[in-house]
């Protein structure tokens, strides 16, 4: 009977354990992945809040207040009493036009970099005489002389002078605050001169300086929105429900330029209350930092197992062809080596680009597992070979990274190629009559 040191089905099923065994410190280095991004986003955001966070325009839109009457029951009887209550019928320019410039600037929290930004923004357009009688309100409900013009910004901490409005001909300061939170929740107004028995346009200007972090965003409320955009980030990313119509992005920097029209989106240029939603229409562009370095380590890490399964069947393949014994704690070794491979990665990737950091975290296990394995097999030739294989696989989990679209591709065929060589070069071997190790163990007969 063979023992169980040369039994193949034994070294299998230790193999197999050992796999299994390393998957949990592989999901543990995937959780400090995930830490460590999660302490990034919260540097991003201390920075962001101080700052100021992302910002989204909505505006401007006139907002006219009125009384409503409705019947409510009594808290005392079961009568009905009519109250009042203060509702607005809200009217969106006719024609809008934004002009920006993105001064972007890289701040950093620790060892993490932040993209804040500061800009400058001309806003001009006009509203159409204002018409009353598509709402069924009683002329005497309606308060003109509370009308007020309104401007959306999410977050007011970014805005850095004054800001005044030119309306027709008069110079009118804006205040903190908006009159109702029907359609945004955070900006300020300024209260304007409205009538509604002329047939004037009315036209607006104003200029904003405002400060903000990665992301500067656009709610389309002019029956024609004309958008321009200009900053010398190279790295944009254009976001929301539109794209820019035309866009230009070099080594200088980009320009966008968005055109979109009432038509394009799902809701009017008036109406009463709450009845629609419009941050759903939001479009802009996010400053992007070319740098993805959780998301990459945490694509190599999912490859954990392949790396596990396919150096330890390598060195299965050597103990059968070879005629050696590798002892399951001499597995264990390596499979902690390869694991502490994504260590390497994530470390390194924090100081340094992550090709960079990639390379030289596989070089360092490379070094280490042939070095390992040619002093415990006495044979360079096949701690030769082992490092060549590894080596080919550090290169092919490098290239399905790099090619994102293609990867599930890729990655197929690869696993497709490694089983039919692996099933080559086993076609002939006859498992039940192998063992493994030197034979001089096993009992003789006398």
């Amino acid at each position: 009977m063979k023992s169980i040191k040369h039994n193949i089905y034994v070294k299998l099923a230790a193999i197999i354990v050992l796999t299994l065994l390393l998957l949990i410190p592989s999901s543990m280095v995937m959780e400090l992945i995930r830490e460590r991004e999660q302490t990034q986003e919260d540097a991003i955001n201390e920075v962001s809040y101080k700052w100021g966070s992302e910002q989204t325009l909505t505006g401007p839109y006139l907002s006219v207040p009125y009384y409503k009457y409705v019947k409510r029951q009594s808290e005392k009887d079961s009568s009905e009493q009519l109250v009042r209550i203060k509702e607005f019928i809200y009217f969106l320019p006719q024609e809008l036009n934004i002009e920006g410039d993105i001064q972007p600037e890289k701040r950093y929290r620790g060892l993490y970099e932040v993209v804040v930004y500061e800009s400058k923004f001309t806003i001009q357009g006009y509203f159409s005489a204002i018409n009353l009688k598509a709402f069924e309100i009683n002329p005497r409900n309606i308060l003109m002389n509370k009308a007020s013009l309104n401007f959306g910004m999410s977050d007011l901490k970014g805005i850095e002078s004054q800001i005044s409005l030119s309306w027709n001909d008069s110079k009118i300061p804006f205040n903190s605050g908006l009159s109702s939170n029907d359609i945004a929740t955070s900006g300020i107004h300024a209260s304007v001169p409205l009538s509604a028995s002329d047939s004037l346009n009315y036209n607006f200007n104003l200029s904003i300086d405002l400060k903000g972090s990665q992301q500067i965003a656009f709610i389309p409320v002019g029956k024609t929105t004309d958008v321009s955009l200009t900053s010398p980030w190279t790295s944009p990313s254009f976001s929301g429900t539109y794209l820019p119509d035309d866009r230009q992005i070099d080594e200088e920097g980009f320009t966008a330029k968005w055109n979109i029209l009432h038509l394009n989106r799902n809701y009017p240029q008036a109406w009463t209350s709450n009845d629609y939603s419009i941050l759903g229409s939001s479009f802009g562009v996010d400053l992007l930092l070319p740098v993805d370095r959780y998301r990459k380590s945490m694509r190599v890490a999912k490859y954990a197992i392949l790396f596990l399964v396919l150096t330890f069947m390598v060195f299965f393949f050597v103990e059968i062809l070879q005629n050696v014994f590798i002892h399951p704690i001499q597995y264990l070794l390596v499979g902690i080596a390869l694991i502490v491979f994504f260590s390497l990665l994530l470390a390194f990737s924090e100081y340094m680009i992550f090709n960079w950091a990639y390379t030289l975290a596989a070089m360092l296990t490379l070094i280490l597992i042939t070095l390992y394995t040619a002093s415990i097999l006495k044979s360079r030739g096949i701690a030769g070979l082992i490092s060549s294989v590894l080596f080919i696989l550090y290169t092919f989990i490098f290239t399905i990274i790099q090619l994102e679209d293609y990867a599930l591709l890729i990655g197929s065929l690869g696993i497709f190629i490694v089983l039919a060589i692996v099933m080559y070069f086993s076609r002939k071997i006859d498992w039940y009559a192998i063992s493994i190790g030197p034979k001089n163990d096993q009992p003789k007969n006398n």
